[in-house]
């Protein structure tokens, strides 16, 4: 395939000895001048629709320099060996809906695999990080880690939005860095890494992407886990919310030890002990919680 570049706007495709190959086929392909920007229904009858779509896919990843690709490709730390995935990931509806051109995939399908690909690999991670976190708990936290301020800062710190592939009118008017597209791209990364490495690979593309947020998010969690689920029962059954009264720190100060007790009202529902005065709290709660069901158990009986 010649590429002629005499007329920027309107750049064009003449199909030579590159199709020599297709039997049947050469004579009336090779007198075709296409127009990039009108359909090819003639070179589809031509010569197959499928062989057009790949020629298309061919010609935008050469008018995009090879090494757009290699550092999106660095960043992401992972190298597809089928970049036509990554260019699917990368083309926005207005790009394909401007270029009128058939065959052309945007990454909307891929965005919708790779929210599932997502939350299912958040999800794992999360029941290996906290074993005894509750499914509400456990939904908050996920919702939390794929929602569109989460997704478009991680799209932002890999400058995803230069690497984009969007209309004029869309480019014109800052999509390259609307929040709502550059998350739907993250996800749609996601999903090529998958279909391109499998799931292995789309574990790892996670983790180092998620993996820091995950750990915050499960300190936060941890901290507030015992503790939410006792104030949760406290509040329908006493109508007041636990509180924690500390003792004074024992130990020497580098192996400091902390006490809490949880009260309610002027009930002690639970002590517990820790490096810190948080890891006390959660083990007061804990005992709060053993207790309170202990206390339910014991009046249905």
């Amino acid at each position: 395939m010649v590429l002629s570049d005499a007329n920027p706007s309107r750049k064009t495709c003449q199909v030579s000895e590159n199709l020599a190959g297709l039997t049947g086929y050469t004579e009336r392909v090779d007198k075709m001048l296409i127009n990039r920007y009108t359909p090819l229904s003639a070179l589809s009858r031509a010569c197959g629709f499928r062989f057009v779509r790949q020629r298309r896919v061919t010609f935008i990843m050469k008018n995009r320099s090879k090494a757009d690709f290699d550092a999106l490709e660095s960043s992401l730390d992972y190298h597809f060996s089928n970049r036509a995935l990554l260019l699917e990931a990368l083309t926005h509806r207005s790009y394909v809906n401007e270029s009128r051109e058939r065959g052309l995939k945007d990454n909307q399908r891929l965005e919708f695999f790779g929210d599932s690909v997502l939350g299912l690999l958040v999800s794992r991670r999360l029941l290996e990080l906290l074993p005894g976190s509750g499914e509400g708990n456990l939904s908050r936290i996920r919702a939390s880690m794929v929602d569109e301020d989460t997704l478009a800062g991680l799209a932002e710190g890999i400058l995803l939005g230069q690497f984009l592939l969007l209309g004029r009118g869309e480019d014109k008017t800052g999509g390259r860095g609307k929040k709502s597209i550059l998350a739907d791209a993250f996800e749609a990364l996601v999903a090529a890494v998958y279909l391109d490495g499998g799931f292995d690979a789309a574990a790892v593309f996670v983790e180092r992407f998620f993996g820091p947020l995950l750990e915050r998010s499960v300190d936060d969690a941890v901290d507030r886990d015992y503790k939410t689920r006792l104030q949760e029962l406290c509040q329908p059954l006493f109508g007041v919310t636990p509180v924690y009264v500390h003792e004074e720190a024992a130990g020497p100060d580098h192996a400091r030890v902390f006490t809490a007790t949880v009260r309610v009202g002027e009930t002690s529902f639970g002590t517990g002990s820790g490096k810190s005065k948080k890891e006390a709290e959660q083990a007061a709660a804990r005992e709060g919680i053993l207790c309170l069901e202990q206390r339910k158990a014991e009046q249905g009986t």
